[in-house]
């Protein structure tokens, strides 16, 4: 059975214009910043999708370009992954995070952009 996806939860932006973005986000959007540290900003929507913002500086995911990343909320984080990984589908790490709260595994598509499966407690 195919991985099934219930929702784009989650979306992240690496950009060399960090500040201003920052800004365009929360004060044009109306974002909600919910949290953020040394070149990293996470905003909510009203819906609780989550939106990152990372700083072009910041080498946390070095495999993140200026491309938009989604995040695909699935049911089943592992069994996603396994099905995509049977269809030659190649996935960067393992999977990260923590039952607790969030998991998520960085993947490259068929158009060689990271996308992200994304699993929510």
């Amino acid at each position: 059975m195919p991985a099934k996806c219930t929702g784009l939860s989650w979306l992240g932006v690496k950009t060399d214009k960090f500040e201003e973005m920052k800004r365009f986000y929360g004060e044009h959007l109306g974002l909600e910043l919910v949290s953020e540290s040394d070149g990293f900003v996470m905003f909510q929507a009203d819906n609780g999708d989550a939106f990152e913002l990372f700083d072009a500086e910041r080498n946390e995911y070095p495999h993140f370009s200026s491309a938009p990343v989604a995040g695909f909320q699935v049911d089943d984080i592992e069994a996603a992954k396994k099905e995509l990984e049977s269809n030659g589908i190649e996935f960067i790490g393992g999977i990260g995070g923590s039952n607790e709260r969030s998991r998520w595994a960085h993947f490259r598509g068929p158009d060689g952009n990271i996308y992200e499966l994304k699993w929510q407690a």
